[in-house]
């Protein structure tokens, strides 16, 4: 959850599902952005690790896992070198230890916990062939990366014999927007269909459990949910919606994204001019009905559901959404500007404003493999503000698509993209090239 120590090495145990949540998408935008494979990685594990250990049989996410096991912080995550050896042998455990700094006096009451010290250029110096860094090849640096990694995946193995810690095992709809969100970026970037069917499936899961009669609840837990939604429900909710359709071209996420989009306007939008409410009209009343602004340890609902608004926008056309997120905007501004930090999420929606967002739209047949290389193009590339569409040519003539891609045709019976901005469009393309060259 956060440090304990200055030097950044002593965790909180604790692992709060918004947290895993927020880092897969920061780590998939740093991806895209410079190209370093182990930002990807992150996102990979984080995501393999809401996959395995907080998530529901049926697809939803719980909250949080404890940072205590048998009574004690951290005990299920730490090692001795006693033990490391006994998993992987002398000769592994040797240079596991090494590479992970694990020693016999610890770091943590008398423990260790992992942590790199030396990269594998390093350790094939010290337990390669070569003596000299220039002496060593790619061969035993690659060896020492299988060889850790082989390590890794049987300390994984022997640590799942361990008392786990408790997990708290309530499943809360905001919380659960922004996994889903998350997964379905994933999907995208990486491009992984597991991490997409999890989080249609994870849509799925509130669909069936936390909305009743069409509007959403807050809680759940062992198969009863409860408590009326606040505004950060909807609105993380609504995001990951369009996230979802971005990753699968599934219109019926689209049309819920609409329909929650609708529920907040007529429920948590103060007509008096103060922006969003975090709780509905039809809440129990409070002394104070508070606005939804200030990020707190996740976004504000408030800031949430103006990107919100300005994402539909662009899908929909509808121009009462943009208006109400200008507003809403206009509302914060001398907010924003004295206190940066504290709306950094409204500054995101505010930057989505300012730019306008570019609006990919890629027709095809729904069974050309050119197509998910157009896909892949437009999601490898570092765009905050942007809208994807994919649908068929008879679709592009439907009113039910998204406004950028209504009238739009293959050329030459390919698969073929558009970048649209504002109301002007490029000329189509039909290669993974002619795209990145326009993206």
């Amino acid at each position: 959850r956060y440090s304990v120590d200055g030097q950044w090495l002593v965790p909180h145990f604790e692992k709060m599902l918004y947290d895993n949540a927020l880092l897969i998408p920061l780590a998939l935008d740093l991806f895209q952005a410079t190209g370093d494979a182990a930002f990807a990685r992150v996102a990979r594990e984080t995501a393999d690790y809401l996959l395995r250990e907080m998530r529901h049989p049926e697809g939803g996410f719980y909250s949080t896992q404890d940072a205590d096991s048998e009574g004690h912080e951290g005990k299920f995550f730490v090692w001795t070198p006693e033990e490391v050896q006994t998993v992987l042998g002398p000769d592994d455990a040797t240079l596991f230890c090494r590479a992970y700094d694990v020693t016999p006096h610890g770091n943590f009451e008398g423990k260790n916990i992992l942590h790199v010290v030396l990269r594998e250029d390093a350790l094939a110096v010290e337990f390669g062939r070569g003596k000299q860094h220039s002496s060593v090849t790619l061969e035993p640096i690659a060896e020492i990366g299988a060889r850790l990694a082989d390590a890794r995946r049987r300390l994984f193995l022997a640590r799942e014999k361990r008392i786990k810690p408790f997990r708290d095992e309530k499943i809360l709809t905001s919380w659960n927007g922004l996994a889903i969100a998350a997964l379905a970026r994933a999907a995208t970037v990486l491009d992984e269909p597991r991490y997409a069917e999890a989080a249609v499936q994870g849509v799925e899961f509130l669909a069936r459990a936390l909305l009743k009669g069409g509007r959403l609840l807050r809680t759940w837990k062992d198969g009863q949910a409860k408590l009326n939604a606040y505004l950060d429900d909807y609105a993380f909710l609504t995001n990951a919606l369009i996230d979802v359709y971005e990753a699968t071209s599934d219109p019926r996420h689209l049309h819920w994204a609409t329909d929650l989009a609708e529920t907040i306007l007529a429920q948590y939008w103060d007509e008096g001019g103060r922006g969003f409410f975090l709780t509905s009209r039809d809440h129990e009343p409070l002394v104070t009905r508070p606005i939804s602004a200030v990020d707190q340890s996740i976004p504000s609902g408030g800031a949430a559901a103006t990107r919100a608004l300005l994402r539909l926008a662009a899908y929909t056309g509808r121009a009462a959404y943009r208006e109400h997120a200008e507003r809403a905007l206009t509302l914060f501004a001398r907010a924003m500007d004295d206190n940066p930090f504290g709306y950094a999420s409204m500054l995101c929606a505010l930057d989505w404003y300012c730019e306008g967002p570019v609006e990919i739209v890629i027709i095809d047949s729904r069974e050309d493999t050119a197509t998910r290389a157009l896909a892949r193009t437009a999601h490898a590339v570092y765009l905050p503000n942007r809208s994807l569409t994919i649908v068929t040519p008879e679709e592009s003539g439907s009113p039910d698509v998204p406004e950028a891609a209504r009238g739009k045709s293959m050329q030459d019976g390919r698969p073929t993209a558009y970048v649209c901005r504002g109301f002007t469009c490029s000329a189509p393309v039909t290669t993974p090239e002619a795209l990145a060259a326009l993206l």
